[in-house]
């Protein structure tokens, strides 16, 4: 059997650097909860000194959030991501994955079961049951996860509805007549999550793009991004997925653009998913997330909204992609916004995927710090750039009494540019 991605931990020298970037570290002091000790475990996991089998093994690295946070840190340039994700791809193999995980995967991410699943989960939210029921505990936590999904009636989009066919959207249909000599091309990548419970930051995707000169196109036939599959250890499964979106976007030049963190992070990758063939890394060369395009444009500044806008950067836009001023671009260009970025934006919130449904208590160990100093200095709304990352935030200040909104920045200056006149 070939190294894989074990390879990427050869150069650790355990300096310890990593330890106070690591969230589960510093959540228990258990230095096989840090990089480090992972680190030792998945070296004996390679030379077989433990088998799959191994409590400690499996423990460990499951507890591990993926956050990536430890490799913008480590002067040795340690890729601790593919020593990971080789090692749960081996787990996976050996001994398969929970059953909670694959009925989550299967809900979220499947063309066929996910719909209904979306459109009971939107019933739920658009009713207010899900905000109604929100707050401490597995349920009511997940209650506040569904309740932070829904968009701000103030910024537009289809907030009661369901995630309409793009020609029917009026403010997309608006901006094409205001906008008609666009000078660059984008196709939108549309993801599971982000198109069933969040399609409004797809309709402030393509109106904000609109405004700085970007005419965005529809792609059929393209599929879930394969990030949950991969973090799972389901190999196979994300390169199917991933064979599959690079066949659906094709040849074009056009940037493939994506307002999910976490799908960008996986888009990107397809090179190292599908072994550097070339499609592939002619699609994740093209992939840009959408604050990328809208820093590359300026962008144009809207009208002013004077907010208070704590900026809590996603971990696999901060550390995977290592893009960090580009979504503070898009909120300074509100006009009159107090954009500064939360105590702790570089540390992860706990989110990660399932993690959140399968760690459900570290999870949230994780996220307590960082609603605490959000508390501490309350803005008028939290923006981040990550499904996941923006449901478990909204759940965690719902939690804490605080009403607090939690939004994407596209969705703020979306809300800019409304109140600007831009798409009128």
């Amino acid at each position: 059997m070939t190294r894989g991605g074990f390879s990427g931990l050869d150069a650790c020298v355990h300096c310890g650097f990593c330890l106070q970037a690591c969230p589960t570290f510093l959540a228990t002091g258990d230095e096989a909860d840090g990089p480090r000790g992972r680190i030792e475990l998945m070296r004996a996991f390679e030379r077989g000194e433990l088998s799959p089998s191994d409590q400690g093994l499996g423990f460990h690295l499951d507890r591990c959030l993926g956050c990536r946070g430890c490799e913008p840190v480590c002067p040795s340039g340690v890729a601790y991501g593919d020593g990971l994700e080789e090692a749960r791809a081996r787990l996976a193999d050996a001994r398969g994955i929970p059953r909670l995980a694959r009925l989550a995967l299967s809900a979220l991410t499947s063309t066929t079961t996910s719909r209904p699943v979306y459109a009971l989960a939107r019933l739920v939210r658009n009713s207010g049951v899900a905000a109604s029921l929100a707050g401490k505990g597995r349920f009511g936590f997940a209650m506040g996860m569904l309740a932070a999904t829904r968009a701000d009636s103030r910024m537009g989009g289809w907030a009661d509805g369901a995630p309409q066919a793009p020609d029917d959207h009026p403010t997309i249909r608006l901006s094409a007549q205001l906008f008609s000599a666009q000078l660059f091309s984008a196709q939108l990548f549309r993801g599971c999550v982000m198109q069933g419970l969040f399609s409004h930051v797809h309709d402030a995707t393509i109106g904000t793009l609109a405004v700085n000169g970007y005419q965005v196109r529809e792609v059929a036939g393209q599929v879930c991004c394969g990030a949950l599959h991969a973090h799972a250890g389901l190999r196979e499964a994300a390169r199917a997925l991933a064979c599959q979106n690079v066949a659906a976007f094709g040849s074009s030049s056009d940037a493939i653009v994506v307002n999910s963190a976490g799908c960008g992070a996986q888009l990107k990758a397809y090179g190292h998913v599908l072994d550097g063939a070339p499609d592939a890394q002619r699609f994740a060369a093209r992939v840009r997330d959408v604050t990328e395009l809208l820093a590359d444009r300026g962008p144009a500044p809207g009208a002013r909204l004077g907010l208070r806008i704590a900026y809590d950067a996603p971990c696999h836009l901060l550390h995977a992609q290592r893009i960090a001023e580009p979504p503070l671009a898009v909120l300074r260009a509100v006009p009159g916004a107090d954009v500064r970025p939360t105590g702790d934006s570089a540390q992860c919130c706990g989110s990660a995927g399932l993690y959140s449904t399968l760690e459900p208590e570290l999870s949230r160990t994780v996220l307590a710090p960082k609603v605490e100093r959000i508390l501490a200095d309350p803005p008028d709304v939290v923006a981040t750039a990550n499904p996941g990352c923006a449901m478990q935030l909204g759940a965690g200040l719902r939690a804490a009494g605080a009403a607090i909104p939690v939004r994407h920045p596209v969705e703020l200056l979306d809300q800019s540019y409304r109140a600007a006149g831009r798409y009128t």
